[in-house]
């Protein structure tokens, strides 16, 4: 897919975010907004999937181990087709399978149930290392959270990337710096991530995570990567594309009210 169309793919996966979080009355627009241009070309460009067959044994698999930014993933699978966008609506609803965090059970296209930070390498590790010892050509990729990577399971988890040779591993951290708290050098200082996972033994990129070619250029380098696992380290902006919620800490965990709705909706319809 061309990057105007993943663009515009991308548009309205950041307005559904908004409808979901906005009819929850609950959930974390911030961190799914910051994640939607990746999101869009995994889905459009990048994961070898098939929307019809969700459990097809040869697909690709994404944990989205920041598993509260579920309104992304589902607005993601919907966007792809893998249910009823109408659905949406239904986020954390008692009667919805849409849940605040992601359900590998009840959601077609979710590979694996997250919430709990810092677990979802762990669990991406097991996918490559399952690939690896049954001949399997699939490739998983992971999404953490800059705040997550606090989680010192985070890291024994990468010792693990760097010991099997996960080469078909692709970990991307969404380095908006913020989290709940504040910023994360306010919480606990990360820097220098690079460093960090590169002394882990992993090929590290650094990229804008909402710079179309610079994602597209970092999955495919990831996909050439052999004997090691890839860790992109994507820039990004909290809360991208809707003014009032750009750089803002407290739109980690917010939702809009019905005028700040309409302001977003206003922001996203450029």
């Amino acid at each position: 897919m061309d990057i105007n169309d993943l663009k515009s793919k991308a548009k309205e996966i950041r307005k559904d975010i908004i409808t979901e979080v906005y009819n929850a009355k609950s959930g974390h627009p911030g961190g799914s907004l910051s994640i939607a241009d990746i999101m869009t070309v995994l889905y459009f460009d990048e994961l070898n999937i098939d929307e019809k067959n969700p459990r097809w044994e040869e697909r690709d698999r994404l944990v989205l181990s920041k598993g509260h930014c579920a309104p992304a993933l589902y607005a993601a699978l919907a966007e792809r087709g893998y249910f009823e966008k109408e659905k949406l609506v239904s986020l954390r609803k008692l009667d919805s399978n849409l849940q605040g965090h992601p359900n590998m059970n009840d959601v077609p296209g979710v590979d694996m149930s997250t919430g709990s930070l810092g677990q979802g390498l762990s669990a991406a590790n097991g996918m490559a290392i399952s690939a690896k010892l049954d001949n399997k050509n699939y490739r998983v990729y992971c999404i953490l959270g800059d705040g997550e990577i606090q989680e010192g399971q985070v890291w024994e988890a990468a010792m693990s990337s760097n010991k099997y040779k996960l080469d078909n591993l692709c970990i991307i951290v969404d380095n908006n710096n913020l989290q709940i708290d504040g910023t994360t050098e306010e919480v606990m200082d990360l820097k220098p991530i690079d460093e960090k996972f590169k002394s882990f033994g992993f090929n590290v990129i650094m990229i804008d995570g909402h710079n179309y070619d610079e994602i597209k250029s970092a999955f495919k380098q990831a996909r050439e990567t052999k004997g090691k696992p890839t860790c992109i380290i994507a820039k990004t902006v909290k809360g991208k594309g809707v003014s009032f919620m750009e750089n803002q800490a407290g739109w980690h965990g917010k939702a809009p009210n019905e005028e700040q709705y309409n302001q977003a909706m206003s922001d996203l319809s450029y």
